[in-house]
């Protein structure tokens, strides 16, 4: 039996990039690049940034990671903010894990984790208990890897971590390459259940992977199938290369198993070509291993001899000691074929040894039915005895199907060979047994004919006595058939009829909600294009009459002609699909302006990048505004110094996006407090503006309020992703 390396996929952390589609990944990406772009100051926020940044590309992008993680340890190292060092250096971990580096990842890691100790960070902590439980277990030390994954669960528990499902599934992976089932599916069940309330997409998938792979190993093919194929389909909606690149090859395998060998081998080769492009060294080994195994099928045993050395040789390079015995496995079955039993045997023996140092009962099982063959074939039936006795003790324990069927068919050999015809009987029909229940679509097919056709049979002997009482039957019968007919078809007429109407009634009415709908929401455009806020207003006139009481004429003058000209902007541009950027942009300058008249309440800026050609760029009007107004209205509450507001506009990838940044008390301070439930009427009606405009611009627009808390920063940022033509 060939063995083939069968993925265990992990999640080393999560962050918000990696939990949502490609799409919004690289949404997430963009906002974090245009806050380190705006954000110069070298501080624990610059070093936050840089270190999401980095995790965010790991799996894309090897090379950006380590040029963010060089600036954000060096920032860290001068302020002395620990929290962000060990952060990178914990990254710093994954990369080299991902590269099979492990004895390096492992010294990462530890480093991380006593900087996290010391300042009592339990977060960062359990990050890294679980992170050094994975290079165990890729190392082969699965014992150790689930001693540390449990010590990361205790502290996820504990402080009520959104990890605690990653380290359930790292330890459901561990208990199911050590062949304990049972112990294995609890977690992952678990982790699953967890990761769908918690709407994780990628630890949906992974958990599902795992438990295919459990699946696959029980011989349950069509359900590890459907695990596989619905974990893929996730992982390339989320772009996770390593989450895809295993999943393609646990599909071939599959196929590989039912013998389909041209799908297999192209989803193979898919495999490797992305973990030759991420250089995953593991996964290398792992493909090329498995496609070995396709070469010996089809009898080229040369090529396979050449694929799975390659594979030996590079696990033995990176320490992957739990992929060892596979290779070697597979390496023994084929100078078994060539009947070159010494050989064979010496590498069955290795694989032997090292599965038995690190506790691989599915590979330990392979090793002894190789050496149970190998004797076997030299005619040596009492040492072949003994090994597959041991193979069949532990694959009926452990649940392993394909390999109870080895074994029972290895035993009748045996026993028929050396006379004991009776246990050569009951074992070949053991090895039926288990082989129908492995592949038992023929067999059900068979089975079912020879039903059908002593049914038949029996049909046909009793036809003559039946045929006299069918004949008056069908007498007495045939005008009352007649007439349930008729009757029928007008029923049938009645009821389709009946169902078109009601589908048409239907239909209208649905079309007169989406019609309805769409009348609303360009209703709710023109209100927001043509509305100034009331209180804006009243406060202008307000302005406007203390300054002709108290005869200030020049500056009064001076305020109406700017409340005019805004006023006249404002109409004339609430009349528009689009207008042009530099026209939007002068309203909010006299906007601003006319809020700063009479006492220069507040220090604003508006920075257009010089990429932008502003008067061939026509946006949507009102956009923008709102949201200064907002600022304006909520963000001072008791602040009456020092208010900055600063709009930004950037060009990147023929994307133009707008931020409004103030440093006010924060939008959460209103969510708190009497706002708390309710959503800015500017953010609501904007939000379904952006949806019904990027539809008649074809051009994708988007909106997100945050507060600068999470970045430690004050303030708030409005990030406007905003549909646009070039005239």
């Amino acid at each position: 039996m060939r063995l083939l390396i069968i993925k265990k996929v992990f999640i080393f952390l999560c962050l918000a990039s990696f939990l949502s589609p490609v799409f919004s990944q690289n949404k997430v990406i963009d906002s974090l690049k245009i806050k380190l772009q705006s954000h110069k100051e070298k501080d624990t926020t610059r070093v936050n940034l840089l270190n999401s940044l980095a995790f965010s590309y790991f799996s894309k992008d090897m090379s950006k990671t380590l040029e963010y993680l060089e600036e954000a340890d060096t920032i860290a190292e001068v302020i002395h903010f620990k929290k962000g060092k060990a952060r990178s250096i914990y990254i710093r971990g994954i990369t080299e894990a991902v590269q099979s580096n492990y004895d390096q990842a492992l010294s990462y890691y530890n480093e991380a984790l006593k900087l996290y100790e010391i300042i009592d960070f339990q977060k960062g902590a359990a990050n890294c208990y679980n992170a050094i439980g994975i290079t165990y277990k890729n190392k082969g030390d699965l014992r150790k890897s689930i001693a540390f994954f449990k010590k990361a669960i205790r502290i996820e528990e504990k402080i009520g971590s959104k990890n605690l499902s990653a380290s359930l599934l790292n330890l459901g992976t561990a208990y199911s390459d050590l062949g304990e089932f049972v112990e294995a599916i609890s977690p992952l069940k678990k982790s699953l259940s967890i990761a769908k309330a918690d709407k994780n997409e990628q630890r949906v998938a992974y958990s599902l992977n795992n438990l295919g792979t459990i699946y696959s190993d029980q011989g349950n093919y069509p359900l590890a199938l459907e695990h596989y194929k619905e974990s893929l389909y996730i992982n390339e909606k989320l772009g996770d290369s390593i989450g895809i690149a295993n999943h393609l090859n646990n599909i071939g395998t599959i196929y590989k198993t039912q013998k389909y060998y041209d799908k297999a081998m192209s989803y193979y080769e898919k495999s490797l070509e992305i973990n030759k492009r991420i250089n995953r060294k593991r996964g290398i080994s792992g493909t090329l291993n498995d496609i070995g195994t396709i070469y010996e099928e089809i009898g080229d045993y040369r090529s396979a001899i050449d694929y799975y050395v390659d594979a030996l040789h590079i696990s033995k390079q990176t320490g992957a000691k739990s992929d060892i015995p596979n290779m070697l496995i597979n390496i023994g079955e084929v100078y078994l074929i060539l009947n070159d039993y010494r050989t064979a045997n010496q590498y069955y023996l290795e694989a032997k040894k090292i599965s038995i140092e690190i506790e691989r009962k599915y590979t330990l099982c392979g090793a002894y039915i190789g050496l149970a063959r190998t004797y076997a074939n030299q005619k040596q039936y009492r040492s072949a005895l003994s090994n597959v006795l041991k193979a069949k003790k532990i694959s009926k324990k452990a649940g392993f199907l394909e390999y109870q069927k080895e074994a029972s068919e290895i035993l009748s050999n045996i026993y028929k060979a050396t006379g004991n015809y009776k246990n050569a009987f009951e074992s070949h029909q053991q090895f039926k047994i288990l082989n129908d229940s492995l592949f038992n679509k023929e067999n059900i097919e068979k089975i079912t004919q020879l039903e059908y056709e002593y049914k038949y049979k029996q049909a046909l002997d009793s036809a003559s006595i039946r045929e006299l009482k069918l004949t008056k039957t069908v007498q007495t019968t045939s005008q009352d058939l007649e007439k349930s007919q008729r009757n029928y078809l007008w029923a049938i007429i009645g009821v389709l009829l009946i169902s078109i109407l009601l589908g048409a009634i239907i239909f209208y009415q649905k079309l007169r909600n989406a019609k309805s709908k769409t009348q609303n929401a360009i209703m709710e455009q023109k209100l927001l294009r043509s509305q100034m806020t009331p209180h804006f207003i009243f406060n202008s006139l307000s302005v406007l009459q203390g300054m002709i009481l108290n005869k200030e004429e020049k500056k009064s003058v001076h305020y109406l002609s700017k409340f005019s000209k805004l006023l006249r902007i404002t109409l004339e541009n609430s009349r528009d699909k689009t207008v042009s950027l530099s026209h939007e942009l002068r309203a909010i300058q006299d906007y601003l302006t006319l809020q700063n008249l009479e006492n220069e309440a507040y220090e604003f800026t508006i920075l257009v990048e010089d990429s932008i050609d502003v008067p061939k760029l026509e946006i949507p009007p009102m956009l923008i505004q709102p949201f200064v107004e907002n600022a304006i209205e909520h963000a001072f509450i008791n602040h009456k110094e020092n208010r900055k507001i600063d709009i930004r506009l950037m060009y990147t990838n023929d994307v133009l996006v707008c931020t409004i940044s103030d440093n006010g008390v924060g939008v959460n301070y209103k969510n708190g407090n009497k706002r708390k439930g309710k959503k800015s009427l500017a953010t609501t009606i904007t939000t379904e503006r952006l949806k019904i405009l990027s539809k008649d611009l074809h051009m994708q627009g988007s909106l997100m309020v945050e507060d600068l808390k999470i970045y430690g920063d004050q303030g708030t940022i409005v990030t406007l992703e905003i549909p646009h033509k070039i005239i």
